[in-house]
This record gives C-alpha cells, sequence and structure tokens, in this order.
C-alpha cells in the first residue's frame, strides 16, 4: 500500500467534518420567532401574537426566511380568531405565511462582536396565496453568538386579496402594523 495513501484516507474525513461544522455555522435558527399584528381604527384595535414561527438565516449568503403558521396566531377574543382563520386568511386553504428574502448588508454582520447593525431586508412574502414585495428595515443586535432580530412595517390587508365585509370594514385598518422578532442561534448548537 502506498505510504501517502493512508494519512489521505485518515485527513480526507477529518476535513470534511471541519468543513461542515464551519459550514453549518454560518446559518441561525429558531423556531420561537415572534410575529405581531395591529390594526387600529378609531372604532377597534386588533391584536394578534404567533410565538412559534421559524426562521432560518445564512450569515454567509444574507439570505432569511420565516415561516409561521396563520392558525399560530393568538388573539385576545376567540370571536376574533375564528373570523381571522375562518373568513379573513382562510387558514385551512392557505396555512402558511412565508417570507423569504435577502439581507443587503449582511457582510457587515460578525458574530463575534456583540454589536448592532441597522440592515435592509428586501424579499417575498406569500400570504392568502399571493405574493408581494415587501423591503424594510431591521435592526440585528449580535449579542454572545446569537443574533436577535428585530423589524417592523406596514403591509396593505387589499394586498393579500383579505375581503373584509362592508359591515365591519370600519373596524379593521386597510394597512396593517407587522412587529417581528427573533433571536437566532447558530444552527446545531
Amino acid at each position: 500500500m502506498n505510504k501517502y495513501l493512508f494519512p489521505r484516507l485518515f485527513f480526507l474525513p477529518l476535513a470534511c467534518i471541519v468543513f461542515v461544522n464551519v459550514a453549518c455555522s454560518q446559518k441561525y435558527f429558531t423556531k420561537n420567532a415572534q410575529i405581531g399584528f395591529f390594526s387600529d381604527t378609531p372604532i377597534e384595535k386588533i391584536e394578534a401574537h404567533n410565538t412559534t414561527s421559524n426562521c432560518v438565516f445564512d450569515l454567509a449568503t444574507g439570505r432569511i426566511e420565516f415561516s409561521a403558521l396563520i392558525k399560530g396566531f393568538q388573539f385576545e377574543r376567540a370571536l376574533m380568531q375564528e373570523h381571522f382563520n375562518e373568513n379573513y386568511l382562510e387558514s385551512d386553504q392557505f396555512p402558511k405565511a412565508i417570507f423569504k428574502g435577502q439581507i443587503d448588508n449582511y457582510r457587515k454582520i460578525d458574530p463575534a462582536k456583540n454589536t448592532k447593525h441597522i440592515v435592509r431586508v428586501s424579499g417575498e412574502l406569500n400570504m392568502h396565496g399571493v405574493s408581494r414585495s415587501i423591503t424594510a428595515q431591521a435592526v440585528i443586535d449580535v449579542k454572545d453568538g446569537n443574533l436577535k432580530a428585530t423589524s417592523e412595517f406596514q403591509i396593505a390587508v387589499a394586498d393579500f386579496q383579505v375581503e373584509i365585509p362592508s359591515l365591519v370594514k370600519d373596524q379593521i385598518a386597510k394597512n396593517v402594523k407587522v412587529k417581528v422578532e427573533a433571536t437566532l442561534k447558530p444552527l446545531g448548537k
């Protein structure tokens, strides 16, 4: 047997393990991202929260994705939640809201340094069977190797073909404020 073959056979798997660990350390994940939305009119304030959304961020490419089950949004009143799922977002037919996007200036994020970064996020939000472009500012706070991302933006209900009956149209705002917060940890930790 070639005397150089054994060391190569030994170090090749070791190199693969190191490469996989380095590649995985560039991805950050949570299954507890928080998404809230707020509709504020003079007649009624509507607020819902989902604390079980998934988010993955690839620091090597700047790609970010969120996935939220529509039925995961909790309302103060059960009747609001029922109407939201059955009449407005039709969650049996359209069970998820998915955002796939890109953090434009992701290269300045260094997980080894505790710092805050203001970034721009652009991508597609698919909800209620409709995709729309979304661009928003976000803050990424790096602390002890974890990334806390927060953002706030508005969406127009009509953009996602959510039909509001004329009887209650004055109770639901045409534009809804969305707040997102996710504490992401390195994948595999």
